[in-house]
């Protein structure tokens, strides 16, 4: 994964930027291939990911995601403030595959998670919402996203062609994300997230547990803690 670039655009759809110490804001999406940082910076590429869904704003690569039912899609806040919302979903080439599918409406919670209502039905294998006891501190977990492979200024144009996976190491469940909803903290093993990981899952025992919020594209990230807000996922998806 790459390393999110640093911005103060909530309408940036990609990972938001951690200031080192806490203060964090959205990122802007990637652009050349320089240094290697969170596209997942670092990392590798994944090869088992049907639950994938890249998104696009206007027909721009944005931010990552993850189908959970048939016509819903999750991902960060930060990532829907732009307009013509798209998924390519069940693929790991952003380019080609899968299934596209239009966003018809957007339900955005006050922490950094929105879900998207698609224009149909799409069949694949769905992500699986963790509840608080898949994910603890001291836990190895791994985050995927189509995001920024180096520190390259607005990191529009080093985001990865593939979908990356990364294995970073819970710090904290009661952090914050970009809006001060609960995050997961999480520190770099062997890769870290960056611009165009936003909205992206990080997955403990094979359930999705957070999603992408913040990064300082270095060595610790945020994921809003998918587990503190099943109720309201629930309400909407039904799962």
């Amino acid at each position: 994964m790459t390393k999110l670039a640093l911005a103060v655009t909530a309408a940036a759809c990609t990972l938001l930027g951690l200031a080192p110490a806490a203060t964090a804001a959205p990122a802007a999406p990637p652009a050349g291939d320089h240094e290697v940082t969170p596209m997942i910076i670092g990392g590798g590429y994944a090869s088992n990911a049907p639950w994938a869904a890249r998104l696009f704003s206007n027909g721009r690569e944005t931010c990552s995601a993850s189908i959970i039912a048939p016509q819903y899609v999750l991902t960060a806040r930060h990532c829907v403030s732009g307009g013509g919302i798209s998924f390519r979903i069940g693929s790991l080439d952003q380019h080609s595959g899968g299934v596209v599918a239009n966003a018809v409406q957007i339900y955005r919670h006050t922490s950094d998670l929105a879900i998207a209502r698609l224009d149909r039905s799409v069949n694949a294998t769905y992500a699986p919402l963790g509840t608080t006891s898949d994910v603890a501190v001291g836990q190895n977990v791994q985050i995927y996203g189509w995001g920024a492979t180096s520190r390259c200024g607005s990191e529009i144009n080093c985001q990865s062609r593939y979908l990356k996976v990364a294995t970073v190491r819970v710090q904290s469940t009661t952090a914050s994300d970009a809006y001060g909803g609960l995050a997961i903290r999480a520190y770099r093993v062997d890769g870290i997230a960056a611009g165009g990981d936003s909205g992206g899952p990080m997955m403990a025992n094979g359930r999705q547990v957070g999603v992408a919020s913040t990064s300082d594209r270095q060595s610790v990230t945020n994921y809003t803690n998918v587990t503190r807000y099943r109720s309201w996922i629930s309400s909407i998806a039904g799962v």
